[in-house]
């Protein structure tokens, strides 16, 4: 595959809290999301120069989008991340490879700005422990 931009998301979809896929790309404005390794510093005394070990993996989202109340989109989607304890599949495809995992969405902020955008950021978290993959 050539070198590609972010553009044209095939698939951006949660899980909504009964556990049912809910396609978001189009409220989606803008996301993160990092695939960290924890490190263990195992220098000895011995040496110069940092010595590392590779740990545990993990992932981490955030995804920024617009209020959404229509049925089935963002806010149907995030509005239960209040009350109730549910991990969340998170699906995400573009340029033709994809990166799935099981979150937990921790918030559901939303914020009101001076000139009137409703928007929110919500972060996630890797829940299950399965290295993420691309695919």
């Amino acid at each position: 595959m050539a070198k590609a931009s972010g553009l044209g998301w095939s698939t951006l979809s949660v899980d909504d809290a009964s556990g049912t896929p809910q396609d978001i790309k189009n409220d989606i404005t803008n996301l993160q999301f990092a695939t960290p390794r924890a490190t263990q510093d195992i220098t000895g005394i011995d040496k110069s120069a940092m010595e590392r070990l590779l740990l545990l993996a993990d992932f981490s989202i955030t995804l920024n989008g617009v209020f959404n109340s229509a049925a089935n989109k963002s806010h149907d989607v995030f509005k239960t991340i209040p009350s109730t304890s549910v991990t969340r599949t998170t699906s995400m495809t573009v340029n033709g490879v994809s990166l799935n995992n099981e979150c937990l969405y921790t918030d559901y902020p939303l914020t009101r700005s001076n000139s009137g955008e409703l928007t929110w950021a919500v972060p996630g978290v890797l829940a299950d422990g399965t290295v993420p993959t691309w695919a």
